[in-house]
């Protein structure tokens, strides 16, 4: 079993805004990966971003930097 650790977990209103996000991410070589989204989480549609909780702050420089809309951000033991 795999040891849980805390995460950054981005949520988005829509999936294009995901998919959207994940290209942008693959770009700039940012940590994380697209995820479903954790049944402990709500959120508009199915999909989430994971990264390493110490990635938090670069996380949301870069969703500011980029103009990503997304519906929030959220620390999570997964």
């Amino acid at each position: 079993m795999r040891k849980k650790e805390w995460k950054a977990i981005i949520t988005f209103r829509t999936t294009s805004d995901a998919m959207a996000f994940e290209k942008k991410c693959k770009e700039h070589t940012i940590p994380g990966r697209m995820i479903p989204v954790p049944r402990e989480i709500s959120a508009g549609c199915g999909l989430a971003w994971s990264a390493p909780l110490e990635e938090r702050v670069r996380m949301e420089e870069f969703l500011q930097s980029q103009s990503t809309a997304f519906e929030a951000i959220t620390e999570l033991l997964f």
